[in-house]
């Protein structure tokens, strides 16, 4: 066979997305999953003490797993903003906002929300980003995105072709 695709260098290999964070709890949601371990093992060790030890361990990894598992992606790649489950062709996008603090953040939030803005939130992520909307099928005027990294975020959508 003479698969060109199949040599090496000529292979299509998929390219790095543009900027990529997943909104993972800070330090004090781990140790709310160790806390909780530790509090299923106090209450198990009365009554089976062997089995206490282990019961705390699967708590405390069922709760991280479930942190991780409901942290939402937060992606520019291929032309798409991702944000959670909800994604949308970049060049549908306006002008794009970083918001670098926790005041701004609660204010974009709070009196300046539009309610039909979709918003991806996550409370240990401080800062976010205001991406307008410009698809006139979409009722969203704009989306209202957690982030950790606005100022990369807003270079990404900017050199992915966003407000043009």
């Amino acid at each position: 066979m003479n698969d060109v695709s199949a040599r090496p260098g000529h292979a299509h290999e998929p390219s790095a997305p543009a900027f990529r964070e997943r909104l993972l709890p800070g330090p004090g949601a781990w140790l709310v999953a160790l806390g909780l371990g530790v509090i299923a093992a106090v209450v198990v060790l009365p009554l089976q003490p062997l089995m206490a030890p282990g019961v705390g361990v699967l708590v405390a990894a069922a709760t991280v797993a479930v942190l991780i598992a409901t942290s939402p992606l937060v992606e520019v790649d291929d032309g798409l903003l991702r944000a959670g489950p909800a994604r949308v062709p970049v060049a549908l996008l306006g002008t794009v906002t970083p918001i670098f603090s926790a005041e701004e953040m609660r204010l974009a939030l709070g009196p300046d929300l539009d309610a039909r803005a979709y918003v991806c939130l996550r409370t240990w992520a401080r800062t976010g980003l205001r991406v307008e909307l410009r698809d006139p099928l979409d009722p969203a005027p704009y989306w209202l995105v957690s982030t950790r990294r606005p100022d990369e975020l807003a270079e990404a959508l900017s050199a992915a072709g966003a407000g043009r």
